[in-house]
Order: structure tokens, then C-alpha cells, then sequence
């Protein structure tokens, strides 16, 4: 069987490394984005420069429409799909509680929940066993911040990273007898764009001196955790956690 993976935020950061990873492993990979095109657009080029398939496709994962018209796609253009990494997130301003808005409180669940719900939905309509499905493997990105709050910095994208660990933890068990093993990651402090979005680039080199490990983390790092746990090396996981945080 043909491996092929979709892997969401797939433009940047830890969805970048993980997609061009991917396809160094043989997969046929479909790059998701929402806005850069010119970004995921350099991912696929690099992919497909070093001799492998990949594609992007651009979807709102907040949109469930645009969800269920991204899987056809992938279905269609490079095959059925055997691994997805949830992985686009966002995140606003870091600021305190009093200043939360409905608004941005609902955006960051939109993206970072109900996202990885729809995607998971589609993939688990594909891949399972009742529905005539051969299987597959999911990875859920969660992050540090399920466990630690994120206080003073962003709490709703902390309680949305926390939501992410329970659906882990749920659809695991609903899926564990039809061949899917769904598992998760929790990156720590991880030299991404996303800084920047909570206005802070630099965060992770100011507060890297206060990690055990002092110093800050790279995609690739948690690129390679995801790997491991999408590839049969890991045949016997599902519903487990791997933080990559640096002893935070």
C-alpha cells in the first residue's frame, strides 16, 4: 500500500519539517495551508526536487466544507490517505484573561479544535476498518502549554492544546480496533514563526535559560518524534504522549 500522509500548517514550522521528513521516508505527502501559497508552495518544489511526490492544498481546517473538499482532493491526486498530522495552529498576543474577547477565544478553538476534529473525522471515515478502510495512523500536535497553562502569555491557546490531548485520548480508544492508532505530540519551546504571532519572536531565546535542557528546541526534532510514531516502528502505540519540551 501506498503511504500517503496529509500534514495541516504544512507551510512552515514543525508542519514544514515533518512534510519534507515525510517524503524522504517515501510518502506522498499533500502540504496544507491557509494563506502562504509561495511557502507551501517552496515545501512541495523541495520535496519534489529531491524526487518526491507532494502537493499543496490549500484549506481553512476551521472550515468544514473546505475540509471535506481537501481530503477528496488528496484522495484523487496522490491516493489514499494513510497518515495525517494535524498540526496547523494558531495563537494572538499574549495577554491576560481580562483581556479575552469571545471572538478571539472561539477563533483559536475553531483552528486548533474543531480543525483537528473535522480532519480526524475524514481521515477515520478513510482509514477504518468499518468502512471497509485498510487502517492508518493520526498525530495530533498538542503542545507544553496543555500541561502548563501558558499564564499571562495565551490560556485559550493552552485550554485548546488541552482539548487536543483529550480528543487524542478519545479517539484512540474509539479507533483502536479498526486499525487506526492515534497518538500525540507536545512540543515545548520550538524555534517556529508562531512566536511572532503572540508578538514575541524572540520568546524562545529568552526563556530557554529557565528550560533543564537550556536551550531551545528545532522542527526537525519533533518532526522526527512524529515519524516514529506514524511508521510501524511504533505498531504497538496508540493513545500516548511524547513531549519533546526539554524536560519542561
Amino acid at each position: 500500500m501506498n503511504s500517503v500522509a496529509l500534514v495541516t500548517g504544512g507551510s512552515r514550522g514543525i508542519g514544514r519539517a515533518t512534510a519534507i521528513l515525510l517524503a524522504q521516508q517515501g510518502y506522498a505527502v499533500g502540504v496544507n495551508y491557509l494563506n502562504n501559497k509561495t511557502a507551501a508552495q517552496s515545501v512541495v518544489d523541495e520535496i519534489q526536487q529531491a524526487g518526491g511526490k507532494a502537493i499543496a492544498l490549500q484549506a481553512d481546517i476551521a472550515d468544514e466544507t473546505q475540509v471535506v473538499a481537501m481530503f477528496k482532493r488528496l484522495g484523487e491526486e496522490l491516493g489514499t490517505i494513510t497518515a495525517l498530522v494535524n498540526n496547523a495552529g494558531i495563537l494572538f498576543q499574549q495577554t491576560t484573561i481580562e483581556n479575552l474577547s469571545a471572538e478571539r477565544i472561539n477563533k483559536v478553538l475553531s483552528t486548533n479544535l474543531t480543525g483537528y476534529f473535522l480532519c480526524c473525522r475524514e481521515a477515520v471515515k478513510i482509514m477504518s476498518h468499518r468502512h471497509g478502510g485498510k487502517g492508518g495512523t493520526i498525530v495530533n500536535v498538542s503542545s507544553a502549554a496543555a500541561r502548563l497553562g501558558a499564564p499571562g502569555e495565551y490560556v485559550d491557546y493552552a485550554a485548546s492544546k488541552g482539548a487536543v490531548d483529550t480528543l487524542t485520548t478519545g479517539l484512540a480508544l474509539e479507533v483502536a480496533a479498526y486499525g487506526i492508532r492515534v497518538n500525540c505530540v507536545r512540543p515545548g519551546l520550538i524555534y517556529t514563526e508562531m512566536h511572532a504571532s503572540g508578538g514575541e519572536p524572540g520568546r524562545v531565546d529568552r526563556v530557554k535559560a529557565n528550560l533543564p535542557m537550556q536551550r531551545g528546541g528545532q522542527p526537525e526534532e519533533v518532526a522526527q518524534a512524529i515519524y516514529w510514531l506514524l511508521s510501524d516502528s511504533s505498531s504497538y502505540v496508540t493513545g500516548s504522549f511524547l513531549d519533546l519540551a526539554g524536560g519542561r
